[in-house]
């Protein structure tokens, strides 16, 4: 199982969306609507919906937003259709990435990742080209101040609710599944009495890839200025 992702780091994701919330919000009613337009709109039977109202809330959206979120991916009230699309490409030093976009218009949202891409030494690749590199999984963090006295009867639980692999580091947890076992686990950890700061399905790389320190302050502008982009939803590394 792949190694604890450096590059989801809650604690720094946090201070950059309290810095940029109405930013968050645009890409937070994207993630309900998507989730309302393939399940629908009920968040007790919509499991993909309830994850991202939670997230939405973890910002302090508004009840309204959420709302308007909603209806308008069950057709309540039109507007456009907002797609989900991957686009792969080689960052800086050739490490892999995996952008993940939320969009009304494709046209848009890739010649703004090109764009983004090329001026901070990286390249669109095509469809497979690092794909292979990665598997999808569960990826649930929170910090630590949120554990339990008793440690090893929370490890315990998780894993037997199917937790793969649990990392304690810096102050934060994660927790990676396989994707069948991801609902499971989140609803054990809310048993539990535990929110989750930031869970979701994730494309995790299968090896990582060592990188120098100069590589690292690249791919981390080249990271900040996605995070920037309304189309651009998340995104995933091998880089080490």
């Amino acid at each position: 199982m792949s190694g604890h992702s450096k590059w989801h780091n809650i604690q720094g994701r946090k201070g950059k969306q309290d810095a940029k919330r109405s930013s968050m919000f645009s890409k937070f009613s994207k993630a309900i609507t998507i989730a309302a337009q393939r399940g629908g709109g009920d968040p007790e039977t919509n499991f993909s919906l309830r994850i991202a109202i939670d997230k939405s809330k973890s910002v302090s959206m508004p009840k309204d937003n959420i709302e308007r979120a909603i209806k308008k991916g069950t057709g309540a009230d039109g507007g456009a259709q907002i797609e989900e699309v991957y686009y792969e490409a080689f960052g800086p030093g050739g490490t892999a990435i995996i952008i993940k976009c939320l969009t009304d218009n494709k046209n848009r949202a890739v010649a703004d990742v090109k764009h983004i891409l090329t001026k901070n030494g990286g390249t669109m690749g095509g469809n497979g080209s690092v794909m292979w590199m990665f598997e999808q999984l569960g990826v649930i963090q929170f910090e630590t101040s949120k554990l339990p006295t008793d440690r090893d009867s929370f490890e315990l639980a998780v894993i037997e609710a199917g937790a793969d692999d649990i990392f304690i580091e810096d102050e934060q947890v994660e927790i990676k599944t396989k994707v069948e076992n991801f609902g499971r686990v989140l609803n054990k950890l809310k048993e539990l009495g535990m929110e989750s700061d930031d869970s979701g399905l994730r494309y995790v790389a299968k090896e990582e890839m060592a990188i120098s320190e100069e590589v690292r302050g690249q791919i981390t502008q080249l990271f900040d200025l996605l995070e920037e982009n309304d189309d651009v939803d998340d995104y995933y590394t091998n880089a080490g």
